[in-house]
């Protein structure tokens, strides 16, 4: 039941990546040749940088699709818990692309002060500008929508990715109505959407690396093992000593109990092994206990 479970998982993650990232593609890239027309157009350094940003997320998303396809591979003799941490590192992947997008618009924006150069922005860019926010909020939804079905990270990532473009089209939006009163608007835009991508580089990353370098069993997932404990009746057994190891498809736990210590090693490991097996029939984890006495003074 479990093992059925969990393969029904990784179909929901698989086609969560591919089916977002196709969607993603398509539209940004029809977007984008949109954008980038409205920004030579008008000159402006804010609608370009907003096209290339949306560009960006095209290619963020066939990061997706690979990362997906590469973590969906079955465990090997290489890889024996199999390669769903993939999924993390496109994310990675993603955030680097999205920092280095912020790095050339920060840099053309200063340049854009430097020459004291303003823009005239006109009826295409107002309704280019509305267009590409409805659309990519609209993604961004999608996007979070497929992400928490499947915790696809990667996915989710992708959606921070379109809706700091929508945010940034926002800001091109308001830009545009205070063009005429100030001169260095565009250069100043040009540096709020690289904050923003900053920003969102960091939210990426962030997740990613710390589920690679591995993270404290949440509350819930503590409170369901001590109750599946609670409910095996073995008994009072003070589980303590919790690490999880998340491989994405395939996560293993360890923790310790404690037993009094004149029972024997048969009757010690005839309790681990149960509680084990209800773990695992209940959770999909696999979980490894270790028994020590009860008078043990376990210091971390």
């Amino acid at each position: 039941m479990t093992g059925k479970r969990k393969q029904s998982g990784e179909i929901s993650r698989q086609r969560a990546g591919y089916l977002e990232g196709i969607v993603s593609i398509i539209i940004n890239t029809i977007l984008f040749a949109l954008k980038l027309w409205a920004g030579i157009v008008t000159k402006s350094i804010a609608i370009t940088a907003d096209a290339w940003h949306t560009l960006s997320d095209s290619l963020s998303s066939i990061f997706v699709i690979v990362g997906v396809k590469l973590s969906s591979k079955k465990p090997d003799k290489e890889h024996p818990f199999g390669h769903g941490r993939w999924e993390q590192i496109a994310a990675i992947f993603i955030g680097v692309l999205l920092a280095i997008i912020a790095f050339d618009f920060f840099r053309d924006s200063i340049q854009s002060f430097r020459n004291h150069e303003g823009t005239t922005f006109g009826s295409l860019a107002i309704i280019v500008t509305i267009i590409s926010i409805i659309v990519k909020e609209g993604l961004a939804q999608y996007a979070f929508r497929m992400g928490k079905k499947s915790g696809n990270l990667s996915v989710k990532a992708d959606g921070w990715h379109h809706r700091t473009d929508a945010l940034s089209s926002v800001v091109v939006l308001a830009g545009i109505f205070l063009a005429k009163y100030f001169w260095w608007i565009d250069g100043a835009l040009g540096l709020i959407i690289s904050l923003m991508l900053f920003h969102a580089t960091y939210t990426i990353i962030s997740e990613a690396v710390n589920k690679l370098l591995g993270e404290e069993p949440g509350e819930d997932l503590l409170e369901q093992i001590n109750q599946i404990i609670s409910d095996s009746g073995v008994g009072n057994v003070y589980p303590h000593h919790f690490h999880i190891h998340n491989y994405i498809n395939h996560q293993e736990m360890t923790f310790h109990i404690r037993l009094d210590h004149a029972m024997s090693i048969e009757d010690g490991h005839k309790i681990a092994s149960i509680l084990e097996e209800h773990i695992l029939r209940e959770t999909g984890i696999v979980s490894t206990v270790h028994y020590e006495p009860l008078d043990t003074n376990y210091k971390n």
